[in-house]
Order: structure tokens, then C-alpha cells, then sequence
């Protein structure tokens, strides 16, 4: 299949950089069944073994489960301070519970803190009901979100993480929702540092062990299942960067602790973060034909981060590949080319570039004398 035609535009690349190679850094040893580590800025893995294996998610499941819960609050249709009736599905919940009972009354924000603090899934349960009526429907808004997601290995059955044959999910795909989760709803995510909660004259600890020994780490999620082994999903920040970590299968619960640790701090100490380009930064002006301008500015909508080996920056080329003919009209956030990224001399990434602005189409004499440009080109 033939490419469409393409215009490059050398924006920096040393012929001397072809000739060598990458080297990135090699991540440690890490004992657990699968893992990825994950840039959030850039949304680039650092590093990973058997990201796209499915396994049970386990309680990691409530990631998603928060997800719709915020959402809901976001649209209004429930509220903090909203009172939720207990029913017996939800006092009668297997595993971590909160102990709410039918005639003790308990808000939407409790068991929001329930579900993320206590790992709930009494919580899960009621939040499930009082935003879609019921656990099943509650279920298929977790699945369409899934999809809008990208998350394309998962698929849930249930709020909490109870073990089922069609209840699976990725490492990649845990850190997808993780990181969606704190772009998407930050005023909630410091739920996710707090050390315990006490509701009912009961304290539960959280039992990310890393919020203790950490003073970097600020999230996420445990879970543990016979199947599903002891897993973690950890968030750090340090400076203005932050990872997050996924980690699956580990041996125990001190064990999950310390492989996310490793991989934390291998991603901070190899890797830099870089800004490369700023959000509608004009990084090239690409040719335009049958518009009432004969160019567009082009560039990213949001601010373009990279994650790069440590004393790599400066190894860093790229060129724009401008689709042509680039015709008009041409609206904002429109497609209009491709960056090709090199490190060192080897492809690393490609990037849509995007309109920074519109272009009319021109009057009929423009695209008249376009028309023959063409022609002749």
C-alpha cells in the first residue's frame, strides 16, 4: 500500500546521530507476574512485563468503580451528602467490607471513602445502586467507559472485584484507568493518600504500605484474590514529574510493596521528563491550497511531554510529515500532518500534528487558480 504523499520538514536531526544506537535504560528484576511502569505527563511506558496478559484485577477493580461514582457527581446526579439506603445485597457483601447496615444512615461520601480507603465492597455495592439502580447496570456503564477508555483488554461483571471467568483486565490497561483517573478528576484523587478511615467505631488502614514509607507516593489501589495474587497500583510525584506503577501477581503483600518501589525508583532515577513543545505552540506552517490563506500554523492542542533516558535530550530529532495536498477548509484541532520523533538516530515516536487555526475555503477564483497549481504540481 502506497503512503499518501508527504512533505517533511527537517526540524532537527545530525546526520551523525543515524549512524548510532538508543541505549535505554534496562529496568530491574521484578517478581510479580506482570507489571508496567507509566510516564503521566508523557503516557509513556517505561517499562513493562506482560502488559496485555489478562489476569483478575481484583479489588484494582474499584479504580473504575470510583471512576463512574465521580463521574456521577460531576453530572449531579448524586450528591456528597446524599443518603444512601442499604440493601441487603450490599450489607451482605463478601470480603472487605465497611459494615453499613440498613438502619444506620450513610452518605455517598462515606462510601466513596469506604470504597477507596477501607477497599469496600459494601461500599462499592450501594454506590453501584445509587447511581444506576442496581449493580448490573452500574456494570455496563464500568464497560462503556472501558471502551471510551481505549482499555482494550477489559471487561467487568462486577463493582468490586469478586473473581469471575469474564471479569479481566492488564497491566496496561490498569494503568491507563489510573492515570485517567487522576487527569480526569484531581480534585477527588487525594482521597487516595489518606492512611485510614473509621466509620461504624471501626479504623481500617489503608493498605498501600507505600503511603507510609514514601513521602513521594500518593495513591492508588490494593488488591489480593487466591487467582489474583497480591496486587498494587502506586502513584508518585517528585519534582513535576509523576509515574505510575502497576504491578500483578507478587508473592505477598510486602512483596507487592517493594517491586513497586524498585520500579518507581528506577523510573525517576532513568528517565528525565521534557516538555518538548507548549499546547497551540506553532511548530510548523504547512502549505494550504483552495483556502483565503495559503498556510496553517500547526501543532498540539495540549502540552507535548516526553519521557527520555537520562542525558538523552540532546540526542532528540524530528521531522513534520505534512499531509498534501493539504486542502481547505481546514478547522482547529484538524489533522494536518505527523511528527516523527528519532532518539539517537532510531525511531522513537510518532505524533498527529493538529490545526492551530481555521482556514476558510477560498472564493471561486482561488480554488480555481489552486485547481491548476495542482494540476502542474
Amino acid at each position: 500500500m502506497h503512503r499518501p504523499l508527504l512533505v517533511s520538514l527537517l526540524l532537527a536531526l545530525s546526520p551523525a546521530l543515524l549512524a548510532q544506537q538508543p541505549a535505554f535504560p534496562i529496568p530491574p528484576a521484578i517478581a510479580a507476574r506482570a507489571y508496567q511502569l507509566l510516564d503521566f505527563n508523557s503516557e509513556q511506558p517505561l517499562a513493562s512485563h506482560n502488559p496485555q496478559q489478562r489476569v483478575e484485577p481484583a479489588s484494582l477493580t474499584k479504580l473504575m468503580t470510583a471512576y463512574i461514582t465521580f463521574t456521577a457527581l460531576k453530572q449531579k446526579l448524586i450528591r456528597p451528602e446524599q443518603v444512601v439506603p442499604v440493601s441487603e445485597s450490599a450489607r451482605r457483601a463478601e470480603g472487605s467490607r465497611m459494615f453499613i447496615e440498613p438502619a444506620r444512615p450513610v452518605t455517598v461520601e462515606e462510601l466513596i471513602r469506604g470504597m477507596i480507603v477501607q477497599s469496600a465492597n459494601d461500599a462499592c455495592i450501594a454506590l453501584a445502586e445509587a447511581v444506576a439502580g442496581n449493580e448490573e447496570a452500574f456494570v455496563q456503564q464500568m464497560n462503556r467507559e472501558a471502551q471510551r477508555l481505549g482499555l482494550k483488554n477489559t471487561h467487568f461483571v462486577n463493582s468490586t472485584g469478586l473473581p469471575h471467568p469474564q471479569h479481566y483486565s492488564t497491566a496496561q490497561d490498569l494503568a491507563l484507568l489510573a492515570a485517567a483517573l487522576i487527569r480526569d478528576f484531581p480534585q477527588h484523587y487525594p482521597l487516595y493518600s489518606e492512611k485510614e478511615y473509621r466509620y461504624n467505631s471501626i479504623t481500617q488502614a489503608n493498605r498501600n504500605r507505600l503511603l507510609w514509607t514514601d513521602p513521594t507516593v500518593d495513591g492508588m489501589k490494593t488488591g489480593y484474590t487466591e487467582n489474583a495474587g497480591y496486587c498494587l497500583i502506586t502513584s508518585a510525584r517528585r519534582g513535576e514529574r509523576r509515574l505510575i506503577s502497576v504491578v500483578l501477581g507478587a508473592a505477598s503483600e510486602a512483596g507487592r510493596a517493594a517491586e513497586s518501589q524498585k520500579l518507581l525508583n528506577f523510573g525517576f532515577r532513568s528517565y528525565d521528563g521534557v516538555r518538548l513543545y507548549s499546547k497551540h505552540q506553532p511548530v510548523a506552517t504547512l502549505q494550504v491550497f483552495k483556502g483565503s490563506a495559503n498556510s496553517v500554523k500547526a501543532g498540539f492542542l495540549t502540552d507535548l511531554h516526553l519521557a527520555l533516558p537520562k542525558g538523552q535530550s540532546e540526542k532528540l530529532g524530528a521531522t513534520i510529515e505534512s499531509l498534501q495536498p493539504l486542502l481547505a477548509p481546514i478547522s482547529v484541532g484538524q489533522r494536518v500532518g505527523t511528527m516523527l520523533l528519532v532518539l539517537d538516530g532510531k525511531p522513537f515516536r510518532e505524533l498527529p500534528v493538529v490545526a492551530l487555526e481555521n482556514v476558510p475555503m477560498a472564493g471561486i477564483f482561488g480554488r480555481g487558480w489552486d485547481t491548476l497549481r495542482l494540476l502542474f504540481r
